[in-house]
């Protein structure tokens, strides 16, 4: 087995808070930073942590930076804050639409599985 830097807690939390694939956070970012007022360049709208997440999500455990491992651990805070707690006791759940969205921006949809 290759040698990480990623311990199993934060990589399985990580996983559990970011259940979009990368692919469709891509799109998410895309569409949500779409605007007059916006970036040109589809594949730069959205947030920069939102595509540091789905730069994540490409990789393999083994291949994981220490600025990858600071990104999941605010990850996993960010979400673990917006849902409020325990990452093992969440259901989906509809909220109000910037809640959404700014869990969505980091790779979470609270209506997801």
């Amino acid at each position: 087995m290759a040698e990480t830097i990623v311990d199993d807690r934060l990589w399985e939390n990580f996983h559990r808070a970011v259940n979009m694939t990368s692919r469709d956070l891509r799109k998410w970012l895309a569409v949500q930073g779409a605007g007059e007022t916006t970036e040109a360049e589809p594949d730069q709208a959205g947030s920069e942590l939102g595509h540091r997440v789905a730069d994540i999500l490409g990789k393999r455990r083994a291949d994981l930076t220490r600025d990858d491992v600071d990104v999941m651990r605010r990850v996993v805070d960010k979400v673990t804050d917006l849902r409020g707690g325990d990452t093992g006791q969440w259901e989906p759940t509809a909220g109000d639409a910037r809640w959404r969205r700014r869990l969505m921006n980091v790779g979470h949809d609270p209506l997801g599985s």
